[in-house]
């Protein structure tokens, strides 16, 4: 158990695990999930953290085959820009490593924003909380958990 999959189970959220042996020589960290569990890398979704103008700290999750566009989370939230947190900060803050960043059960709570993909699918893939460990949640569990805003942050 991970604090990712205590807090989906503390909050009767519907998930399945899937784990995987990672490579740690490997630091692309969600194409390897995306080989590893056969499943589309737009399906699988990362979990990276930004800094936004007043130095307000966000959860982005976004399709691992995207890239973050800072500007269109820095309109979803709100600010006058977003740039990506250090990872330094990202790991003490949610209390997990680069690679295995849950959105779930982070140390301290963050506004969270989810790429509005996620809904075309029944379930997403994300990070349970260590490298080569992927929780599989219906989209509205963003929302349930996280109080998430679903936005275009892929441009």
């Amino acid at each position: 158990m991970t604090p990712a999959t205590k807090a989906l189970d503390a909050q009767a959220i519907a998930f399945e695990i899937v784990e995987y042996t990672h490579d740690p020589a490997n630091d692309e960290y969600g194409n390897e999930a995306a080989v590893a569990t056969g499943v589309d890398g737009s399906q699988i979704f990362k979990t990276l953290l930004a800094e936004l103008g007043d130095g307000e700290i966000v959860v982005a999750i976004i399709p691992v085959i995207c890239m973050l566009d800072l500007k269109a989370l820095a309109r979803a939230a709100e600010s006058k820009r977003a740039a990506m947190a250090d990872p330094v900060i990202a790991e003490r803050r949610t209390g997990y490593v680069v690679g295995g960043i849950s959105p779930f059960g982070q140390r301290q709570p963050h506004r969270t924003f989810v790429d509005e993909s996620a809904v075309l699918y029944d379930k997403v893939y994300v990070s349970g909380g260590r490298r080569g460990l992927e929780v599989v949640v219906a989209p509205d569990a963003f929302d349930q958990l996280l109080d998430a805003t679903f936005a275009d942050l892929t441009g």
